[in-house]
């Protein structure tokens, strides 16, 4: 394992939680030992407190390569801690909302460099669950070795603390509502930036499929130059031991959980900048500083957007005859099934 350093992020969270405050509030669901240093997994929450008041979850740092996704979490909270000092609409908004960031979910990761924990287990292959069908060979989870990437970890033994720490937060926070959105931040596939929704474990379509596919025209109608590719997980590939799949399974079929996967493709900014390609962090992460800011600015447009469509679900949320014509089109669209 590498020497493990001191995280910058950890300290920008704190400082968040300073200026945000008290209408930004958190608190410690765990803490991880990488070493001497003893790495604190915060949670961040803003908005209503009533049981019932929709949720969204903005989550990041799921795989230590992958900075920019913790960066992109922490960049939005300190958007909303800007306007908390000026914006009437957001503080009307969040009187019926609920927001909660998770922006390091694996601190040690982040510190040593690496994908997995520092267990050496790939949180996103932690949970237990197994794929129905053949999995890509090693990329969809292995047992060999924690030596080798995407390791799940040993046969029956508990999630690790981090992924029990995510599952945890999101049992308690947002799948307990009638209706939450989870936004998990990750980067290093391909050249678009995709939204992938579950399953990873298997081909078979989401009971929510028809909400996923309001969500994408809804966004579709709002932002039309937008450049996200919405699609299921599995139309790229099956993998055992997705922490969403496993959530999405074990929420209760009233409620409303819609988890998404922002996949930022960096193979663009692998393509501008090849020397990247010599780089570890380089492969996951934009390493030129306008770059990286710009990454940062776009998705903060999809992330405000989130968030207005979860505050107003029941203006959009499809119904009746509605929500079969999205499911027929979800169908179509996404598993290459006919319309009738």
């Amino acid at each position: 394992m590498s020497t493990p350093t001191r995280l910058p992020e950890l300290d920008e969270i704190e400082r968040l939680l300073a200026a945000g405050a008290p209408h930004l509030s958190g608190h410690i669901e765990a803490e991880i030992d990488v070493g001497p240093m003893r790495l604190p997994l915060h949670v961040l929450t803003l908005g209503s407190d009533r049981a019932d008041a929709p949720t969204i979850g903005v989550f990041g740092g799921v795989h230590g390569l992958e900075r920019i996704g913790a960066e992109v979490v922490i960049a939005f909270v300190a958007s909303l801690v800007a306007r908390l000092r000026w914006d009437e609409s957001l503080h009307h908004q969040l009187q019926s909302l609920r927001m909660v960031f998770m922006p390091l979910v694996n601190p040690g990761g982040l510190a040593c460099g690496t994908r997995a924990n520092p267990a050496g287990i790939d949180l996103m292959r932690n949970a237990p669950i197994e794929a129905r069908e053949p999995v890509p060979y090693l990329i969809g989870g292995q047992r060999l070795s924690a030596r080798l990437p995407w390791y799940q970890g040993a046969q029956g033994a508990p999630m690790q603390p981090e992924a029990q720490a995510l599952c945890d937060v999101v049992e308690r926070e947002l799948t307990s509502r009638p209706f939450s959105l989870a936004i998990d931040c990750h980067s290093g596939f391909g050249l678009h930036d995709r939204l992938w929704f579950p399953f990873a474990h298997t081909r078979t379509p989401i009971a929510r499929l028809p909400e996923i596919h309001a969500l994408k025209a809804l966004f579709d109608d709002a932002h039309p130059q937008h450049r996200y590719v919405f699609e299921p997980q599995s139309a790229q590939y099956l993998a055992h031991g997705d922490l969403w799949d496993h959530l999405v399974l074990r929420t209760h079929a009233s409620t409303h959980f819609l988890p998404l996967t922002l996949e930022m493709g960096s193979w663009t900014w692998v393509r501008k900048n090849p020397r990247q390609l010599f780089s570890r962090q380089g492969i996951f992460n934009p390493l030129i500083a306008h770059r990286r800011s710009r990454v940062l600015r776009r998705h903060l447009v999809w992330l405000d957007f989130a968030a207005r469509a979860t505050h107003s679900w029941q203006r959009w949320l499809p119904q009746g005859l509605a929500r079969e014509q999205h499911q027929r089109s979800a169908r179509s669209l996404w598993y290459g099934e006919a319309v009738p």
